[in-house]
């Protein structure tokens, strides 16, 4: 393969088996002037072990505008880039996104070099739907806006993907079958491609039960599916109550009886007057 000067290379790299590598990413890194990483240190280790030595640059969060110009202006001058993150295809909930949007802007040319994507992986093998499926990235850390954003997925009918912290996984399956139910489908990829790969299958609860009882499941990095609404069906009042009140813990009564509402297709008032009564 070419390398085109004056081009972003937009490149996926393994998300735990280095194996997975694509020939043709493992010739764009070894042959651009410049790879741009989320971690140098991670990136650097990375292309150590395939044998490449090549400038590194820092892009992350905290300094991805500031970069842009940088970048750019040696994008501008003939240099070819590769941009990475620290495992799988950048600007899925990672870094880039600017970057992208002002070598764009600028009229640069821009290719992907596909690969590996954690939540294309636990997708292929949750053996939930995939026909239509949503990409929700990180739930809120806090516990409230975590339980709201729940609430507004919950009679979507799309299968629900996001990526989450093992540590905070418990809590989040927890207040997943407080909105959604019990019996909702689910999987969890945890460690995938790696030595201890895992992957939990089956209700909500059940899910979390095995994550759990499983000595190894507090270590890695997660990728949580849940099974889509199949029909906003009418709640009776005693689940309507359940699930008001549940978010009425974390939220104000109003917001709380809206999502309520929304979650269930019961109406909102009816809800408001469930949360009344004591």
């Amino acid at each position: 393969m070419k390398i085109q000067p004056g081009t972003l290379y937009v490149v996926a790299t393994p998300i735990g088996n280095i194996d997975d590598l694509s020939p043709r990413a493992r010739e764009v890194l070894a042959n651009v002037s410049l790879v741009a990483a989320e971690d140098t240190r991670h990136a650097g280790q990375l292309l150590t072990r395939l044998g490449i030595s090549v400038r590194l640059l820092s892009l992350h969060e905290h300094n991805e505008a500031q970069r842009c110009e940088e970048l750019l202006a040696l994008l501008k001058t003939g240099s070819s880039i590769a941009l990475i993150s620290d495992a799988g295809t950048p600007l899925i909930s990672d870094p880039g996104y600017r970057l992208l949007a002002a070598v764009r802007a600028a009229a640069l040319p821009v290719s992907p070099i596909p690969g590996c994507c954690a939540l294309v992986a636990a997708l292929s093998v949750a053996g939930l739907p995939t026909d239509r499926f949503l990409f929700e990235g990180f739930l809120p850390a806090r516990r409230a806006a975590r339980l709201a954003r729940l609430g507004e997925l919950a009679g979507l009918a799309p299968t629900l993907v996001f990526y989450e912290s093992v540590h905070r996984l418990p809590e989040t399956l927890q207040d997943a079958i407080g909105v959604l139910g019990e019996s909702r489908p689910a999987a969890v990829g945890r460690e995938l491609t790696k030595l201890h790969e895992t992957i939990y299958r089956g209700s909500l609860v059940e899910v979390l039960a095995a994550v759990q009882s499983d000595p190894g499941g507090e270590r890695g990095e997660c990728t949580l599916l849940i099974g889509g609404n199949p029909a906003p069906l009418q709640a009776a009042e005693g689940e309507l109550a359940r699930i008001a009140k549940l978010l009425a813990a974390e939220l104000p009564a109003a917001q709380a009886a809206g999502l309520a509402a929304r979650i269930t297709g019961a109406s909102r008032r009816d809800a408001y007057r469930l949360l009344q009564v004591k």
